[in-house]
């Protein structure tokens, strides 16, 4: 397969970051967790003691972060200033508050401009909000992902559960409605189906058919 660059986007929990992460293994592109870059920023400004309201406060410590990535198994690791940080970054605290840091021009076109040099040459999977609209609007393939409220908080809180993170699921599908609100309302890049975008719904899906189904829409691209 040629060096394509592969967009895929879509609400909070809807299965984007897990099917990503095995088209990239199965193809042997790259992958990049860009959700991962604004939990980083939003965990950096909350280690301050920031406001996270102050957009002026929360843009001023973006020179001090660097972001990298390591392959993992079976998770790829996150780094902040070279201190791991993929739990960290997945906490009921970050959550609730990455689209509030998220939303801000500075930070968006922080991580754009990042997300655009690492997809420069090609062969890169790449998951977000925003990609096929904002920042890779000439993917060769798009992708929009989507599921019900009920099992995007079900999927998540497996997930906590895993992990040892006590939350309610109740919380967890109030936190993520809340979520797809401020994510499809933000003023900078909104959450939205790019025009030549295939949507596919993942509700009652496996895994495996998710990921036939996205390779299948490759194929025909």
């Amino acid at each position: 397969m040629n060096p394509i660059q592969i967009a895929i986007d879509g609400p909070a929990s809807a299965g984007k970051s897990t099917i990503a992460k095995i088209l990239a293994t199965d193809l042997n592109f790259i992958y990049v967790d860009t959700g991962a870059m604004y939990r980083v920023v939003t965990l950096a400004a909350m280690r301050e003691d920031l406001a996270l309201q102050d957009e002026a406060a929360v843009t001023a410590l973006l020179p001090n972060i660097n972001i990298s990535f390591k392959p993992g198994n079976p998770v790829q690791r996150v780094f902040l200033n070279n201190e791991e940080v993929t739990d960290e970054i997945r906490s009921v605290e970050v959550t609730a508050n990455v689209s509030t840091v998220s939303a801000y021009a500075a930070v968006r076109q922080a991580m754009t401009d990042l997300q655009r040099e690492i997809a420069a040459a090609g062969g890169v999977v790449m998951d977000g909000r925003d990609i096929g609209t904002t920042v890779l609007p000439n993917a060769a393939v798009k992708i929009f992902l989507i599921a019900s409220v009920h099992e995007r908080a079900v999927r998540r809180f497996k997930e906590n559960q895993a992990k040892g993170m006590d939350t309610t699921l109740d919380d967890l599908e109030v936190a993520i409605e809340k979520r797809d609100y401020l994510d499809s309302h933000r003023e900078i890049s909104p959450l939205k189906k790019a025009s030549d975008a295939v949507e596919l719904d993942t509700t009652g899906l496996s895994i495996e058919e998710v990921v036939n189904k996205v390779k299948a829409i490759i194929e025909t691209k």
